[in-house]
């Protein structure tokens, strides 16, 4: 399994912030080729203001299918706005997790 590490630091409009990742989120679970494939977790740091996103994937077909869609262009840009200018992503190979949520 593949995945990703997003992190910038946010101190704007928390509401604005938080409609997005919505935004997005919902857009994936509505998504039939992807759903259940992508997962998307979003957190805030103790500090308020760092935020964090990992998400994990199945496939390259699955990542391929969801950066080309109009719903991932619009959250990549939203978060590069967030973020100001481009984001810390670090790639990685999942080799262990538990069970469970």
């Amino acid at each position: 399994m593949r995945g990703i590490t997003i992190t910038y630091s946010y101190d704007g409009d928390e509401a604005i912030w938080r409609s997005a990742i919505a935004a997005f989120i919902t857009a994936i679970e509505a998504d039939p080729d992807i759903a259940g494939k992508f997962v998307y977790q979003v957190a805030v740091a103790d500090d308020g203001k760092t935020r964090i996103h990992w998400g994990r994937w199945d496939s390259t077909d699955t990542l391929t299918h969801l950066q080309s869609q109009p719903y991932f262009k619009t959250f990549a840009s939203s978060i590069k706005d967030f973020a100001g200018g481009p984001p810390t992503a670090t790639g990685h190979d999942v080799t262990q997790k538990t069970t469970g949520w």
